[in-house]
């Protein structure tokens, strides 16, 4: 058992549980807020989304100790909210819902987009809504209750209730980390040296012992990196430096195989570069577009790191595993195992072949990440 703390509704809770509790089951069973409610319990239909820290997040997948420290609202919080007020008036207006089971979950995804991005149009709307399933309404009530509370306009001044801010000291002895986080990383580890903003960024820093020169002269043998990294492949390489190949990854329930094209420029003074990359994967009909920025630099002791800014946009029926949590994740897995094989190719030595990320390696990863900081 573990013991956590966080706050849900506004009111600090300390609760004993096993560590794999998710924080669906936490707030319905330990807190009796059924408001809840738990649909495929795999990240894909959306029922059981929660506001935690300000955004939409799965609460079947998210464990409740990760959590320790956050503020989490469920939809019995929003009783007295004047957006949520609007939003609860346009769906009863507009049919918004019939049997009832995804609503607690589609409200808190509508409550961010109206709170989130006040110039929604449709498109965009049911863009944010491709995360949360419904087998009755066909969704045109949905969209059309979001449509008339940003018509309104009386979501600008609605203004939403003011979450306290994150707990400070847990019981479990860790304290949970901070938006911006800098720390050394040994090889195969990653340092978060950025923030997730808004699900569509992310920025990680890769320490590497080797001198700048030679990390340098391996990001720039094109067909090494894609070795490196898992799942990657290469099928051609044009004249133009435009490259054809495909990225496999297992998220979830879900497998997808991406085809399509990248770009990438090398800016030899600054030890900088760019990959611009789009493609579709068939059998989900989900589509991938994202930029890589990256930067060398040395550090001290013949070493050096090596930074990445990424900005990435999902569409299809991919788009549910999109929340911020899960995508960092699955980056976090594939860069400790880059960071490994970057750094035998930069020695020169081989690279042991890199098995596609898989929906079970990652949740065990990610287990394995959250008992180690219970433990410590």
């Amino acid at each position: 058992m573990s013991t956590v703390t966080l706050r849900v509704n506004g009111v600090e809770v300390t609760k004993d549980i096993t560590p794999r509790t998710h924080l669906a089951d936490f707030v319905r069973e330990d807190l009796n807020l059924t408001g809840t409610h738990l649909g495929c319990e795999h990240g894909v239909c959306g029922a059981c989304t929660l506001i935690v820290n300000g955004r939409p997040v799965r609460s079947c997948l998210s464990f409740a100790v990760a959590c320790a420290g956050a503020d989490v609202r469920t939809v019995e919080d929003f009783d007295d909210d004047p957006v949520m007020a609007l939003l609860r008036e346009a769906f009863s207006r507009h049919h918004g819902l019939q049997c009832g089971y995804c609503t607690p979950g589609m409200l808190a995804t509508a409550y961010d987009i109206v709170t989130r991005l006040p110039d929604a149009d449709e498109a965009r709307i049911r863009e944010e809504l491709s995360g949360n399933l419904c087998r009755c309404t066909g969704y045109v009530g949905i969209v059309a209750a979001i449509q008339d509370v940003l018509a309104q306009g009386s979501h600008r001044s609605a203004v939403p209730v003011t979450a306290p801010a994150p707990l400070t000291a847990i019981a479990t002895g860790w304290t949970p980390p901070p938006a911006t986080l800098v720390a050394p990383a040994p090889v195969g580890q990653i340092a978060v040296s950025g923030k997730i903003d808004g699900g569509g960024t992310l920025t990680r820093s890769i320490a590497v012992p080797v001198p700048l020169e030679r990390l340098w002269n391996t990001l720039q043998d094109i067909e090494t990196i894609a070795g490196c990294l898992p799942g990657a492949s290469i099928e051609s390489i044009k004249p133009d430096g435009s490259i054809e190949g495909a990225f496999q990854v297992a998220i979830g329930p879900m497998r997808a195989r991406f085809s399509g094209t990248a770009h990438i420029a090398f800016n030899a003074t600054a030890r900088s570069g760019d990959v611009r990359g789009a493609g579709g994967d068939r059998v989900s009909r989900s589509r991938a577009e994202g930029v890589i920025r990256f930067t060398a630099q040395p550090e001290a002791g013949n070493a050096s790191r090596l930074t990445l800014d990424m900005t990435y946009k999902l569409a299809g029926p991919l788009t549910q595993f999109g929340r911020p949590a899960v995508v960092a994740g699955v980056v976090d897995q594939l860069l400790a195992t880059f960071a490994k094989n970057l750094v035998q190719a930069s020695k020169g030595e081989a690279i042991a072949t890199s098995v596609p990320v898989g929906g079970i390696r990652l949740l065990l990863g990610l287990f394995r990440r959250l008992c180690s900081r219970v433990r410590s």
